[in-house]
């Protein structure tokens, strides 16, 4: 074997071996933290979902209809909030006494002293749900009450109070989970004020 032949053949083994040797030490990296990105955002979107049903969000965000054992979920319509194609007529007026609101067939129009809401479209569709929203302005609505940290006040049923209190780091699993789930094309309907005092 020629020298230039040795040489060339010895650069080359040098390479493999120090190829070999980053690609273990970033192997051994993605292990001890558990696998790398993929497996944080998995983690992470794993939480989400884990909050998103312990906190009872698809009491409100995912509308009810009619099966046959009585009022169900409709999973095919899962977070996507107060049906566009459900319009309410004006809310019942209540006598006086000891009840304080009324809540539509779907699960998703209140009515009560603050007017009448509707739940919101938590799907990623971006023309009508969170898909174009940043985790900045997800986080924001969740901590001050008020739509993407600066917009009208979140309504009732929302739990205000307690959501706020959520870490940053659950608003953020919440957020990354919502936005893994099927985007439906949902326009909800913008809240209505109560009747002004007479």
């Amino acid at each position: 074997m020629k020298p230039n032949q040795i040489a060339i053949t010895t650069a080359i083994i040098a390479a493999a071996i120090i190829l070999t040797a980053v690609l273990s030490t970033a192997s051994l990296n993605a292990a001890a933290t558990g696998g790398g990105a993929e497996q944080g955002n998995a983690g992470q979107i794993a939480r989400g979902k884990y909050l998103v049903d312990i906190m009872g969000c698809h009491d409100c965000h995912t509308p009810m209809k009619m099966g046959p054992q009585g009022p169900e979920r409709d999973w095919d319509r899962a977070l996507s909030g107060h049906p566009e194609y459900v319009v309410m007529p004006p809310a019942p007026s209540l006598p006086p006494g000891p009840w304080i609101s009324t809540v539509g067939a779907t699960f998703t129009a209140w009515n009560g002293p603050w007017g009448t809401s509707f739940t919101m479209n938590l799907t990623p569709d971006k023309e009508t749900g969170l898909g174009d929203w940043t985790v900045e302005e997800f986080i924001a609505t969740m901590k001050t009450g008020r739509e993407r940290g600066k917009g009208r006040p979140v309504l009732p049923p929302m739990p205000v109070e307690v959501v706020s209190k959520l870490t940053d780091t659950d608003i953020r699993a919440l957020f990354a989970y919502l936005q893994t789930v099927k985007p439906i094309k949902n326009r909800i309907p913008q809240p209505i004020d109560p009747p002004e005092s007479k």
